[in-house]
């Protein structure tokens, strides 16, 4: 089952939009131009599988190739939301599949009019003229830059005539970014389902996991779970890095055998309704931790915790990074990984060695979502403050921990890179671990794994 969201409430969003740009122009008429993604070849005559804009559909809903979105803030016959798309073509739809056209597209995704998208060129420039600004994410595509300032061109030259340019450009980007990120119902809906599957495709990862499987064998259980349940796809390229290559932060290659005594990395998650998971799980290969892996698990584990602790209303966006980072600190320094005090790491970066990355990032749409993490600077302020969190905000908690060989680092931590992330909304009242299913303690994680071992060994 796929909760897509009504269409009423992409109006919604596209109407907040324009109460927003007018907002931004003191009342003044404007256009916004929103393209959605140009298909990409693959190679020869194979596409990328396609993909929409996110920003696009985030107002539309629609999620075909070459298309447009268009708002007026002002428009003489009432129609402020357009839509340009391709015209229906029955052999092409019997190559492709189904197209919507501008009538069906009108209709299904509640537009004031809808186009085909080879009138593109001819509406805007007569559209543009007399606004005073124009709304774009400039910089996103050359040729659609070009495009755009092609129309603007057409319209200077009426000059002469009485008509006048838009002035102003406005990146249409910073409006969506801040109403991205806060989720309604909806999107929270999306993105729960999103990480119930990914949940299964982890567990799943874990029973499977034996010493002499590949990595890229696990990466296929955990595709198979995603498309199994009505995923998409993958929300990103997933990470099954096994031994050393887990203190690869980004590592691909998922191509190494798995071999007994080593850890198990997964990053992964799915995207479903065009919404991501991000979750990643770290468990031995055989099913059970040797020591010194439990003890440098003990200490991320720990540092999630008190991340998510820390999570909730009127927070800096910051606060669960430096909780995270405190506790991974005075483990390191217990293990006698790291010298000094917590503070004086805290001011040396020593802890960099083994823990380099940030603790969060936001999370929606795109894996790595929109929306700013600081708030505005005041007069008095050297740098812009963090952002205080608020309810509808999601964001990850991921602390690691990666320990390279280093003749200052015992030998039994050499090569163990561990990682813990879960999928945080912020409620009212706190945080909702979204991805809590995933097992994530020493005991949870073994438990599994034996009793899946054992379940493998029956007759």
């Amino acid at each position: 089952m796929n909760p897509t969201p009504p269409i009423t409430r992409y109006a919604e969003r596209r109407e907040r939009l324009r109460q927003l740009m007018l907002a931004q122009t003191q009342g003044k008429p404007a256009v916004a131009i929103i393209f959605t993604a140009p298909e990409v070849m693959r190679n020869r005559d194979a596409d990328y599988p396609y993909r929409h804009d996110s920003y696009f559909y985030y107002l539309s809903g629609f999620t075909e190739p070459q298309a447009c979105l268009v708002i007026r803030t002002h428009a003489p016959d009432g129609q402020q939301h357009h839509l340009f798309c391709r015209a229906k073509n029955e052999e092409r739809e019997i190559w492709d599949g189904y197209r919507f056209g501008p009538d069906q597209a009108q209709q299904s995704f509640g537009l004031d009019q809808a186009h085909t998208i080879e009138t593109l060129d001819q509406q805007l420039p007569g559209w543009l003229a007399n606004q005073q600004a124009v709304f774009y994410a400039l910089g996103s595509d050359i040729d659609l830059d070009q495009r755009v300032q092609g129309w603007l061109d057409q319209v200077r030259q009426q000059s002469r005539a009485g008509v006048s340019a838009p002035h102003t450009l406005f990146d249409v980007r910073t409006l969506l970014d801040e109403m991205r990120l806060f989720k309604d119902a909806d999107e929270i809906a999306l993105m729960q389902r999103a990480a119930d599957i990914s949940v299964a495709a982890h567990r799943r990862a874990m029973e499977l996991t034996r010493p002499g499987l590949f990595e890229y064998q696990i990466e296929a259980s955990l595709l198979h779970t995603f498309r199994y349940h009505g995923a998409s796809a993958p929300a990103y390229g997933s990470i099954v890095a096994s031994g050393a290559h887990a203190c690869v932060l980004h590592y691909r290659n998922n191509d190494a055998c798995l071999q007994a005594g080593d850890l198990l990395l997964i990053d992964a998650g799915c995207e479903f309704g065009s919404y991501a998971a991000d979750i990643t799980r770290t468990f031995p290969i055989n099913g059970r931790f040797s020591p010194a892996q439990r003890e440098l698990y003990e200490i991320v584990l720990a540092a999630q915790s008190a991340a998510i602790a820390a999570t909730y209303p009127g927070q800096p966006f910051n606060a669960p990074h430096d909780a995270a980072l405190e506790v991974l600190i005075s483990g390191l320094l217990s293990l006698g990984l790291l010298q000094g005090t917590v503070p004086e790491i805290l001011a040396n970066g020593a802890y960099r060695q083994f823990y380099m990355h940030r603790t969060s990032h936001w999370l929606g749409m795109d894996v790595h979502d929109c929306g700013e993490y600081r708030a505005a600077a005041t007069d008095d302020q050297s740098e812009r403050p963090w952002r205080a969190l608020a309810p509808g905000m999601v964001l990850t908690i991921e602390p690691g921990l990666y320990v390279r060989p280093h003749p200052n680092v015992p030998e039994r931590y050499w090569n163990i890179g561990i990682r813990i992330e879960d999928d945080v909304l912020v409620t009212a009242t706190g945080c909702d671990v979204m991805t809590a299913a995933a097992p994530k303690t020493v005991a949870d994680i073994e438990s599994l794994m034996q009793a899946a071992s054992t379940a493998a060994a029956l007759p």
